[in-house]
């Protein structure tokens, strides 16, 4: 499922997640998740997909990250990042979940002056 999701190919994620693949999978070094990687490149539809496939939202990598701190972290603060945020948020990703230093993801959209994100977030 990580292929796919960095490939930002759904009907592979589709296909994968049909054919028994665990969308919750580590597959990285980091201890990531597709869905991390799906978020942090800004691809909402696989985010979308994973979600309903039922991707864990709070899983924590060993670099202290979720798939909704990787999203503003490694984001660009534009659309595509926006809309996934909006996609983690409505799916009930914990927005208070803190990084190892202890920065929220408001805390992060806010000191790269991300203001649609950490409007989001504020919410």
């Amino acid at each position: 499922v990580t292929i796919a999701a960095v490939a930002n190919d759904p009907n592979l994620m589709s296909l994968a997640i049909t054919l028994g693949n665990d969308p919750g999978l580590i597959t990285s070094p980091y201890n990531g998740t597709a869905l991390i990687a799906a978020a942090h490149l800004g691809h909402a539809e696989i985010v979308r997909r994973l979600i309903a496939a039922g991707a864990p939202l709070d899983h924590v990598n060993n670099l202290g990250w979720t798939a909704l701190i990787e999203a503003v972290i490694l984001g660009d603060g534009g659309p595509d990042h926006q809309e996934v945020v909006r996609l983690l948020l409505e799916a009930g990703a914990d927005r208070e979940l803190a990084d190892h230093d202890g920065v929220t993801p408001l805390a992060h959209a806010r000191a790269r002056g991300f203001a649609e994100i950490a409007r989001l977030l504020e919410r």
